[in-house]
């Protein structure tokens, strides 16, 4: 469209001229669903998919599209009150729900941006050195790698600054990389499924919710289980923390809390308005919901197929028990951990190095099954296995390789210009020019994270995702309690049955997304202290501080109004009075 009056125009012909042309209308138009979907689909919800399929093969099929589904309805409520109000929801939650609430979303995106960057540098690198070219490896690379994915983010942004030319190339790179990492991931189970390699009978189950593996092993163990004799609550205990985790990193890194304030402000630099708010929420339920589903039940599929329940799968040489040289780290961290159960810590560090490596050659094999089977993949590992299946080296690792490449360079570009916008938005500059360019370049520190976070690049992801899944319900909260709110959206909030089904799905997102995000965090420790707890309790109390002083402020501009008027009309007696 020419101009956003124009394309005003368009949808309301459009919406009155029957679904099909609607839907049509929709998806030429579509854009930031496509960019939220860059964002989503990178490190954390790769790893995820990955260590969900290693861990529980089928089974937990059924979680991303949950926590993804959760998402799209809230995402859908910050653009219905966005383009409501046309205003900035920082402002309006700092104004009318709670100042805390409204520093923490803005300070914990900031902070989320740039913590982010680094496992998709180290991912994008790790990709690169292991599965497009073995050979270039080595610090030289790293550099090399890492300036050529910030080189590219920086060119993209600076692009989408020129203009509505410039957004529409900009949304065109992000649609076909996101196209890029769907097709990539598909293909390969396609490719399988042809093979015969996949029984669906066996997957299509796996997408029923199951909760039972929050609190038990998966089945496929307990044959191994059985065999472990007296030492076998250890690794009940270990699978079952395994499991509990990555179904938490899975789910915190579908939505994270940079896309709540993404989503907004996206919105408003398009100039989009009331008439575009059922283009808004079908953007998101096809340009995020879909692609999202597709890539990681894909990723969960081909994994699960490849590594769940098979230990030898952690070999490269099984005969000989040669492991795989990224996996012997974590494979010996888990058998390790296994003796000292047996004999105690201090006795183990009292042993001459050669004493331990006898007790782990001589561990009974049922505990070096289960030690390979958890063991954490990576993207080698995968595109690895499938090269005998699949007929070539080049096609398992490039395609494997472009996907994730992909998967990090898109996410990368999104969070620098979500940084662009969140900095913005905390200095009250307009979100473009200097300032918006100054932010996203921020973000771009990340290119240090395969140089400070060297140790398991590719699993980086997880442990960040779980940090984002703390924060994320303040988001949440924030957008459940300025939909209700008639200060803010006046007409516009929603109404009656409306009102209704808007606040069921809302709380069923809030409630179990924080739900699970509160018991993380009560959980978190650092070293013997009770982190977690006590950062929680200081939340807690900072936000009864905030709305305190809300009200206060409220209160005093009412007396101050009150005042005046009390004032005017002393001015007009006393006026009233000089006269006769």
């Amino acid at each position: 469209m020419a101009n956003i009056e124009q394309q005003k125009q368009f949808l309301q012909k459009a919406e009155a001229s029957g679904l099909l042309t609607r839907l049509g209308a929709y998806a030429r138009l579509s854009g930031p669903g496509w960019l939220q979907s860059a964002i989503t689909l990178g490190g954390g919800s790769l790893a995820s998919s990955l260590f969900l399929g290693v861990l529980a093969g089928y089974s937990l099929l059924w979680l991303q599209p949950l926590a993804i589904l959760l998402g799209v309805i809230m995402l859908c409520a910050i653009s219905h009150v966005t383009l409501s109000t046309g205003q900035s929801p920082f402002v309006s939650i700092k104004n009318e729900i709670n100042p805390v609430l409204a520093w923490g979303w803005a300070i914990a995106t900031i902070m989320a941006n740039i913590v982010w960057c680094l496992p998709q540098f180290s991912l994008g690198t790790a990709a690169v050195t292991q599965n497009l070219f073995p050979g270039f490896d080595g610090t030289l690379a790293k550099v090399g790698v890492c300036s050529v994915l910030l080189l590219l983010a920086i060119i993209v942004i600076w692009v989408s600054e020129k203009g509505s030319r410039g957004a529409k190339t900009f949304d065109l790179i992000l649609k076909v990389m996101v196209g890029l990492i769907v097709v990539s991931f598909f293909g390969v189970v396609v490719k399988m499924t042809l093979t015969g390699e996949l029984n669906w009978g066996e997957i299509l189950p796996g997408f029923a919710p199951d909760l039972s593996m929050l609190f038990q092993p998966a089945q496929v163990y307990e044959q191994f289980l059985t065999q472990t004799g007296e030492f076998s609550s250890f690794w009940e205990n270990k699978i079952v923390g395994a499991q509990r985790d990555v179904m938490i990193a899975a789910a915190a890194s579908a939505v994270g809390i940079n896309m709540t304030f993404f989503m907004p402000f996206v919105l408003l630099r398009r100039k989009w308005g009331r008439e575009h708010r059922g283009l808004a929420k079908f953007d998101l339920w096809t340009a995020l919901l879909i692609p999202y589903v597709v890539a990681t039940s894909c990723v969960v599929i081909a994994a699960g197929s490849q590594f769940n329940g098979k230990p030898e799968s952690a070999y490269s040489d099984f005969e000989n028990k040669i492991l795989h040289p990224n996996l012997e780290k974590g494979f010996h961290s888990l058998t390790t951990a296994r003796i000292i159960t047996e004999i105690g810590a201090s006795e183990y560090d009292a042993l001459a190095p050669i004493q331990q490596e006898q007790l782990l050659t001589d561990l009974p094999e049922a505990d070096k099954q289960l030690a390979a089977m958890l063991v954490k993949r990576d993207s080698f590992n995968l595109a690895a296995s499938l090269e005998g299946l699949l007929g070539s080296r080049v096609y398992s690792h490039w395609v494997f390789g472009i996907g994730v490449v992909g998967m990090a360079l898109s996410t990368i570009i999104i969070l620098m210009t979500i940084n662009g916008h969140a900095v913005c938005e905390v200095l009250g500059k307009p979100h473009q020019g200097p300032p918006f360019l100054m932010g996203a370049f921020v973000a771009g520190i990340g290119v240090l994270g395969p140089f400070v976070w060297s140790d398991a690049a590719f699993w980086l992801a997880v442990p960040t995702s779980i940090i984002g899944f703390t924060l994320i319900p303040l988001a949440y909260l924030s957008f459940f309690l300025l939909i209700n709110n008639k200060r803010v959206l006046g007409r516009e909030r929603p109404e009656g049955k409306a009102r209704w089904l808007w606040n069921a799905f809302l709380l069923l997102a809030l409630g179990i997304m924080g739900s699970a995000a509160f018991y993380v965090a009560w959980n978190k420790t650092w070293g013997d202290i009770p982190f977690g707890r006590y950062a929680l309790i200081a939340f807690g109390i900072l936000l009864v501080i905030g709305d305190y002083s809300l009200k206060n402020r409220k209160l005093s501009k009412k007396v101050e109004g009150l005042e005046m008027r009390l004032k005017r009309i002393s001015q007009q007696s006393e006026s009233a009075e000089s006269k006769t």
